[in-house]
């Protein structure tokens, strides 16, 4: 998501590199990043899906233009947390996927309500685990406002998701791009992956 520009830059990128093309839909926000749960506040969850609509258009039209398609949806930041454990919310992102495209796949959190919502929807679902987010004893994300919530240590991180991976709860692995050790985790996490004889697949292969 973002401005234009930016999306055109990043599709370019993606078709340049083979990587598959996902739309990271949030609440309009921009102040806040997409990270303050604004709904039912400035945002009605009777405006929810148009604003998810509107979204994806835009990311869809210059795909469109250069001659690909999105792939996947990952709702960004408040609005993934509330519908991992919200199905009201859940219901609504689904719907407004299934009005655009039901072949497009939701990523969302490992074990959360968004994988029974979708799959009553008929919406094919991924398990996203996390590499550099801490979790709560439920399953959630521990809040960025929370100590320890962002795991900066290259070796726990590695650890972290090839445990997650080899216990079957994640199908894909969330790496935040504007984390200091991004780049760094990425090849570590790729490498471990690889040792560990784990296939790692296209999502538009897959």
């Amino acid at each position: 998501a973002g401005d234009a520009d930016t999306m055109r830059r990043t599709v370019g990128l993606a078709l340049e590199h083979g990587v598959a093309i996902g739309a990271h839909p949030s609440y309009p926000d921009r102040d806040n990043f997409g990270r303050v749960d604004i709904l039912g506040v400035s945002l009605q969850p009777d405006q929810l899906v148009g604003a998810l609509r509107e979204q994806l258009h835009r990311l869809q039209d210059i795909c469109c233009a250069s001659g690909t398609r999105i792939r996947h949806v990952k709702p960004h930041g408040a609005l993934y947390n509330r519908a991992a454990r919200d199905p009201a919310v859940a219901m609504l992102i689904v719907q407004a996927i299934a009005n655009f495209d039901d072949s497009l796949l939701l990523y969302g959190l490992s074990g959360s309500v968004m994988k029974q919502v979708a799959d009553v929807a008929g919406i094919r679902f991924v398990s996203e685990v996390f590499a550099d987010r801490t979790y709560r004893p439920d399953g959630s994300l521990t809040p960025r406002s929370e100590p320890g919530a962002l795991i900066e240590e290259p070796a726990v991180a590695v650890a972290e998701v090839l445990k997650m991976v080899k216990e079957g709860r994640g199908e894909t692995v969330c790496l935040h791009g504007d984390g200091s050790h991004a780049v760094e985790f990425a090849r570590m996490i790729h490498e471990a992956l690889t040792d560990a004889r784990i296939r790692i697949i296209s999502p538009s292969r897959g």
